[in-house]
């Protein structure tokens, strides 16, 4: 089982970024590099507890799906993303926010396990956990960047950052 933790202060209020935090379209703004899209379930606006969305994206230059549950939600402090189908063995995305004074700490827990046995772990050492651990900094960057400025919604420019 890998674990990558990640906390990033954001100069807003809690409950602004925990709802971009849940929001398929931001998600999908945040991962544009990986062209990734929300194709089934929850596909635009804020994501809840109990519902799925399926993600459709290219890792490592092959289109793949991974379908999610919200299994989780304690607004606005605390959510998880866990996998339903999908290709890791398990996938485990915990959402902790904590307000500290006129900020919010959010801070990402990840665990995951690769299939495949030993190439599963050898290509995680080699590749995987790097690339996931950069998505997760380039997403909190994006999500940093809108709650601070108390945007709901990605721009329609993706030249505006």
């Amino acid at each position: 089982m890998t674990k990558i933790q990640r906390t990033t202060t954001i100069n807003a209020p809690i409950e602004i970024v925990f709802n971009n935090s849940r929001n398929i379209d931001i998600h999908q703004y945040s991962a544009s590099k990986t062209n990734e899209k929300a194709i089934a379930g929850i596909t635009s606006g804020l994501i809840n507890k109990g519902e799925t969305v399926t993600w459709k994206g290219k890792h490592f230059g092959i289109y793949m799906q991974h379908e999610s549950i919200i299994s989780e939600m304690d607004f606005p402090n605390y959510f998880v993303d866990e996998q339903v189908k999908g290709h890791f063995k398990s996938f485990k995305h915990e959402h902790i926010f904590q307000r500290k004074e006129n900020q919010t700490l959010m801070t990402d827990i990840l665990e995951y396990e690769t299939p495949f046995g030993f190439i599963g772990k050898l290509m995680d050492k080699i590749i995987l956990k790097n690339h996931l651990k950069n998505f997760i900094i380039y997403r909190n960057s994006i999500l940093k960047e809108l709650s601070e400025n108390h945007q709901h919604q990605p721009p329609q420019n993706r030249n505006t950052f």
